[in-house]
């Protein structure tokens, strides 16, 4: 079994969702030259902002919440997301294909809708990354202070004669 350390997964995170929002933004705005109009910008803007708002943001918080508070150090690589986290991106992943491929949804609205939404999961892949650097160097803080403390008790041992 594949085990990663906790802040690693924050980066796994960051990949797969940065990863998707990229692809998913890159079909929106492919389909996008022939709709270009102020409405269906606004509309962009739109999705964007309540899928980030309501679902991303939310997701990146409680998942940067989830792995910080595991008191282990090594996880499972796939402890990235929970059950529910997946079964969203699944269910996300066969809605978007299944629409694109069936036509059902026209291409305008592909193009207002992907563009929105693969921007939202780009930003929140990039808030996981920044949630990655962020737990990084406070990991690193965390044990630059301790060994300096370390260092300190050794060398107060020495004076005392204890060691």
């Amino acid at each position: 079994m594949m085990k990663v350390k906790r802040n690693t997964l924050l980066l796994l995170a960051c990949l797969v969702w940065s990863a998707a929002g990229f692809n998913i933004l890159r079909i929106g705005v492919m389909a996008y030259p022939t709709y270009v109009t102020v409405l269906n910008a606004l509309l962009s803007v739109l999705v964007f902002a309540v899928f980030q708002y309501f679902i991303f943001g939310r997701l990146v918080k409680k998942h940067t919440a989830r792995i910080a508070a595991y008191l282990e150090e090594r996880h499972f690589f796939l402890k990235f997301f929970d059950g529910k986290a997946f079964v969203i991106m699944a269910v996300m992943m066969t809605g978007g294909i299944g629409l694109r491929v069936s036509g059902l949804a026209p291409e305008r609205f592909i193009a207002v809708f992907y563009t929105g939404l693969g921007a939202a999961l780009l930003l929140a892949g990039l808030l996981f990354g920044r949630n990655f650097i962020k737990a990084t160097i406070a990991a690193g803080a965390v044990q630059n202070k301790m060994e300096q403390e370390g260092e300190y008790e050794t060398g107060m041992q020495i004076r005392r004669g204890t060691i």
